[in-house]
């Protein structure tokens, strides 16, 4: 079994920008499948949505979100 991810390392970023929740969503899914398990993405999304959106996202899909505090996210892939 593999240490804990460190939640201060950022594995990747992206800016969405005023992405709306459709398109933020798929792209959001790429980019999480190509982190390894257990990877952190940090995301900013200014999207008015997107407060009620990315939460929403993560417990629908198992992802874990580590912080939020908009228009930044951090989110954890879920381990595989």
């Amino acid at each position: 079994m593999s240490a804990p991810h460190d939640a201060s390392k950022v594995d990747a970023e992206w800016d969405a920008g005023d992405l709306g929740c459709g398109e933020l969503v798929l792209e959001l899914r790429g980019r999480m499948l190509a982190l390894p398990s257990d990877g952190v993405l940090r995301l900013i999304a200014t999207d008015a949505g997107a407060p009620a959106d990315i939460p929403a996202w993560c417990r629908m899909t198992g992802h874990a979100l580590v912080s939020s505090d908009p228009p930044v996210y951090l989110i954890r892939r879920k381990e595989l």
